[in-house]
């Protein structure tokens, strides 16, 4: 076939959506055309059986971060469990900067076993932590920002619906509070939570009426919360929805760019509306492009609660790659990457890594006094887990302990 020639298929073939199936990936399909090309060249010379340590580092974060949080562990596991290699990580959900306090990339990941025995794995496994990082990285941003304020996802409807779990799941993890979608909350053993939608009202062609119709079609106990934005003024139909609805939990302002004005400012007279009408316990929410840049204003206005979307789902990637650090015992590296085997130790309590060669000592951390601790841990074994699948709930606490201890995003 010529190069460049489109392939067509059956229709048998073809998949309803433009998604990868698990056998797809589990069978190297998603891989780049070049490492199929490469392992028939090292066979061919003699040098399939290869023995390798490959690290994985981020050479700089996105955005002018300081730090980002390590995520997509499990999906990797998922891919390489039963293959007949090693694998050394840091526990998903570290928070992690990308070089160490001597600027050296940090190893986050070592693979060691023949190259070619996973070398078409590595395109999606870099699509699983590259992209997962990145999601839960910009949650954890809004995490800090937001302090005690209520998170929530929003924002599997600016991505690809295939997705939906692993960003519901990365964005948790982060530290949202919970997310929206069906699939994405059984994922992570939860309820998915949610609050009306615009269309609910329009079909009504009354706010009050769908507030009620919304009250009454609520499980027992649910947090009821009334978007208050589609025909009047957010206030005025703010007091509709709190007189309507006797347990009310909050209210949700979802304005489009084209009516918002200052947000702030709206937020500030419906929670004074509410206050003076008795509605003091009605909690407010806001959702709709919020940005990072956004929170402190809003929280000063009185918000209780942030709708994130797009911000976090469509979130910068975290660069990370994958290197041969090593061949048969032997460092080696291309320009630009450290050769050889190495040690990852972080401090407890600044967070600051430290990289050394495998097998040195470490010191304690020149900031801190304290020992450091090893991180990176074999969680891989000749293709078997060397322990249980850690929950998302364990991750996302981790996480946050963690978060106390980085600066300000």
């Amino acid at each position: 076939m010529p190069q460049g020639t489109p392939r067509i298929n059956s229709r048998e073939d073809v998949r309803k959506f433009f998604s990868a199936s698990d056998e797809q990936i589990a069978a190297g399909e998603t891989t780049d055309t070049y490492f199929p090309r490469t392992l028939k060249m090292l066979e061919e010379n003699g040098l399939a059986n290869v023995n390798v340590c490959a690290e994985v580092t981020a050479s700089e974060l996105q955005s002018g971060w300081a730090w980002a949080v390590f995520a997509g562990l499990e999906e990797v596991l998922r891919l390489f469990e039963g293959l007949p290699v090693d694998i050394y990580s840091v526990p998903e959900g570290t928070v992690f900067r990308n070089r160490s306090r001597g600027g050296v990339p940090v190893p986050l990941m070592y693979i060691v076993g023949r190259y070619c025995d996973f070398a078409v794995y590595e395109t999606p496994m870099l699509g699983f932590i590259c992209h997962s990082s990145g999601v839960t990285t910009v949650a954890s941003r809004f995490r800090k920002r937001c302090g005690d304020r209520m998170l929530l996802a929003f924002g599997i409807r600016r991505a690809h619906p295939a997705i939906a779990p692993m960003i519901d799941r990365a964005s948790y993890i982060g530290g949202c509070d919970a997310v929206s979608s069906v699939a994405g909350a059984d994922t992570i053993g939860m309820e998915p939570q949610g609050t009306m939608p615009h269309a609910s009202v329009l079909m009504f062609g009354d706010a009050a009426k769908a507030f009620s119709a919304y009250s009454h079609s609520m499980p027992p106990g649910a947090r009821k919360i009334a978007l208050v934005d589609t025909f009047s003024d957010e206030r005025q139909e703010a007091l509709t929805a709190a007189r309507t609805i006797p347990d009310l939990y909050g209210v949700r302002l979802d304005t489009p760019k084209s009516r918002r004005g200052s947000l702030p400012a709206i937020v500030t007279e419906v929670r004074w509306e509410l206050d003076a009408s008795g509605f003091r316990r009605v909690k407010i929410f806001v959702s709709g492009g919020v940005r990072e840049a956004d929170i402190e204003a809003l929280k000063n206005a009185g918000v209780d609660g942030f709708g994130v979307g797009t911000a976090i789902s469509n979130a910068p990637v975290v660069d990370f790659s994958l290197d041969i650090v090593e061949t048969e015992g032997r460092g080696i590296a291309k320009r630009g990457k450290f050769s050889g085997r190495k040690d990852v130790y972080r401090c407890p309590g600044c967070l600051q890594f430290d990289v050394i060669p495998a097998g040195e000592s470490p010191a304690k951390c020149p900031s801190c006094g304290v020992a450091q601790v090893k991180m990176l841990k074999k969680v891989l074994s000749k293709g078997k887990r060397t322990s249980v699948e850690t929950v998302a709930e364990s991750i996302r606490s981790y996480v946050l302990k963690q978060l106390s201890a980085v600066e300000e995003p």
